[in-house]
């Protein structure tokens, strides 16, 4: 089961520093132990959104949430 005030606390983090580049993040859903998101605002055309997701928002998120098996950019 999911810590959802863990889940809450990190997307907010996530959530901040995307907004100072313009972005946000929307979760989807959880399956699986995978959490599945959408960036929002730049981030949806940035051409660097890739590795944002895999380098910034996957790690912290990862790092935060370790029942995880992964998070998927949809």
């Amino acid at each position: 089961m999911m810590d959802k005030e863990a889940l809450d606390t990190v997307i907010e983090k996530v959530r901040v520093g995307l907004k100072a580049e313009g972005g946000d993040i929307e979760v989807l859903d959880i399956r699986n132990d995978t959490l599945y998101v959408r960036l929002l605002g730049t981030c949806e055309t940035c051409p660097m959104s890739g590795l944002t997701m895999r380098n910034w928002v996957e790690k912290t998120i990862m790092d935060a949430l370790p029942s995880l098996k992964g998070v998927k950019a949809v």
